[in-house]
């Protein structure tokens, strides 16, 4: 039986850290001790907000994507440098980044916290490319593409395919509607990723 189950990543956590402050001896009185607690008050705010701003680096345009999500984590993880050699010869394009950045959504329905899905972003002419992930057997296999301003008919043609598939515009991908040129490195663009998510993420299958 298929399993259409959203794609998890091992040994994710996400640690929220709250600090507070100890003190002995006798509290400062007057305008001066005021001041200090303010201070004190006013520092710990900000700490609290700029750690809140900085464990979510989900763009917006992942958020869309998953609008029933409460919460994201930003995964990160090293492509390795033989893996990159071998995408790069076998899509003759290029990597990115060594970095590869994949953003897990979580659901709190019902109680339980729970991966709800996972996408990515890639960059292609000029456009912001969403990439949303199903995991199917233990393979990263592609639920939907979503960019701005590029053809629905185009970007319709990607649900279904994984690391193994060309993405290739004349072949198993069709222009409609895109100018040849975007369609291509859209396609390529999207290929790429797909086989870097195999790389970390994907289980060790026979073609």
């Amino acid at each position: 039986m298929r399993k259409n189950t959203i794609l998890t990543v091992a040994s994710l956590s996400l640690l929220v850290g709250l600090a507070g402050a100890c003190s002995s001896g006798s509290a400062p009185t007057g305008t001066t001790a005021n001041t200090a607690n303010t201070n004190r008050t006013t520092t710990a705010a900000n700490n609290n907000t700029a750690n809140a701003a900085k464990a979510d680096e989900t763009p917006a345009a992942v958020k869309a994507v998953f609008p029933d999500a409460q919460s994201f984590t930003t995964q990160h993880k090293d492509i390795p440098a033989d893996a990159i050699a071998s995408i790069e010869k076998n899509t003759g394009g290029k990597v990115p980044a060594t970095d590869h950045h994949s953003y897990l959504a979580f659901s709190t329905a019902g109680g339980a916290r729970k991966q709800v899905g996972a996408a990515t972003i890639v960059k292609a002419d000029g456009k912001d490319v969403v990439i949303i992930y199903d995991n199917k057997d233990g393979v990263p296999t592609i639920k939907e593409v979503r960019a701005d301003g590029v053809s629905a008919d185009f970007l319709k043609q990607f649900p279904g395919k994984g690391h193994d598939d060309k993405f290739a515009v004349g072949g198993d991908i069709k222009a409609n509607g895109v100018d040849e040129a975007a369609a291509k490195a859209i396609a390529l663009a999207v290929r790429i990723d797909s086989i870097s998510m195999q790389t970390l993420y994907g289980s060790a299958h026979s073609h």
